[in-house]
């Protein structure tokens, strides 16, 4: 019997023990309750309490989603949208959110559908929809301040979705559509207008070029005939002087000019439609003809004597 009485004893105490020697993880703390009320918070490790006079209640300290469920919201231009969101929280004091609050999560997103609706109540539809950013800032510091009391501290808020209605996205999505057709419109107008300017300036700098090129050709050519006429020149200028050079030097005589004028002018009537316009002087021309005869039939004369 005393052997029963001591097994049981033994069974007792490390009954107590098990229950009075708790252990806290790494992420968590502890609240010690002694009869009932708080008396203290104890941190991550081995925690020994009085059972059962004292209780130990955990608190995870890590940070924690809360999803919103989605709601029906009215804009300020009365249009109907479907909204949800994510919030991010801390547990900054542990107490305050055991004791401060009774349901912490049904309150936090109680509290978040209302303001959803205050802030998005004041914008209007296409505000809603492109200004995610500004809600979710908004949003945030009003919970933060709210839940601060219940020891808690908001992260970040998240809006997931705004759905406005069905009529209306098809409208948007018409109204995109007009605009994305717009812009190809006038950027396709545009490209025909660059293709045209460019077109025109391009035979505008063609026919000045060719202007220019027929203008540098003219006036190549006509310098190349001026120089070929210049050197014409130039060479009958020299023949002349040489024919006139050459007649000086051999000093002919009257008579054999006026011989040789007349083989020239019997070369010249050798032509069919050859027309001879004899000088003025005529008496000078018919007296240098005499003496060339004469001189002819004294030349014949003397051959006959002799």
């Amino acid at each position: 019997m005393n052997f029963s009485f001591g097994l049981g004893g033994v069974l007792v105490a490390i009954l107590y023990v098990s229950r009075a020697v708790r252990i806290i993880r790494q992420f968590e703390k502890g609240l010690v309750e002694t009869f009932g009320q708080y008396s203290r918070t104890v941190n991550a490790g081995l925690v020994l309490i009085f059972p059962p006079f004292q209780a130990l209640r955990t608190v995870d300290m890590r940070e924690q989603v809360m999803d919103v469920p989605p709601q029906e919201v009215i804009t300020k231009d009365n249009a109907s949208v479907a909204v949800d969101a994510v919030i991010y929280f801390q547990i900054a004091d542990p107490a305050k959110v055991v004791y401060n609050v009774a349901n912490f999560s049904l309150a936090s997103i109680k509290l978040a559908q209302t303001n959803l609706r205050n802030i998005i109540g004041e914008m209007e539809l296409d505000q809603t929809l492109t200004s995610r950013e500004r809600i979710n800032d908004t949003l945030r510091r009003v919970l933060d301040e709210a839940t601060d009391k219940w020891g808690v501290k908001v992260v970040r808020v998240e809006i997931q979705r705004i759905e406005p209605p069905k009529d209306i996205t098809e409208s948007m999505s018409r109204q995109m559509k007009a605009e994305r057709n717009k812009r190809a419109a006038i950027l396709e107008a545009e490209g025909l207008k660059q293709a045209a300017i460019l077109k025109a300036e391009g035979g505008k700098e063609a026919v000045v070029l060719e202007a220019d090129g027929q203008k540098q050709s003219q006036i190549l050519r006509a310098e190349g005939q001026a120089e070929a006429m210049k050197r014409v020149a130039d060479a009958q200028k020299y023949q002349t002087e040489v024919v006139y050079q050459a007649i000086h030097n051999g000093n002919p005589t009257k008579d054999l000019i006026a011989i040789k004028y007349l083989e020239t002018l019997e070369k010249m009537s050798e032509g069919p439609a050859t027309k001879i316009l004899l000088p003025l002087e005529t008496a000078g021309l018919a007296g240098a003809v005499t003496a060339a005869v004469e001189l002819m039939r004294d030349s014949t004369n003397a051959g006959k004597k002799a």
